[in-house]
């Protein structure tokens, strides 16, 4: 059985341990694929910039809570530095 893709950011593609997490929780992935390709570009580069694997794994865990209550970009985030 093939899943379906999950759609990317606009210059960030979709980090595979995110793409499991959201794929855990069908609230989230429902809203990720709601929002806009810059929103989920600001989230996936919230994720990825980070130095320790622990605060990435913070992210992700915050990431598809925060999807799942309705929020559309990362709190506090000055926004993608590969824009």
């Amino acid at each position: 059985m093939t899943q379906k893709q999950i759609s990317g950011g606009l210059v960030h593609d979709v980090p595979s341990d995110f793409e499991q997490a959201l794929r855990s929780n069908s609230k989230s992935l429902e809203a990720w694929e709601s929002i806009s390709v810059k929103a989920r570009n600001e989230w996936i580069c919230w994720i990825v910039t980070v130095k320790q694997e622990k605060t990435r794994t913070d992210h992700i865990k915050r990431a598809v809570t925060e999807l799942a209550e309705g929020k559309k970009r990362p709190c506090c985030w000055v926004g993608c530095i590969h824009r």
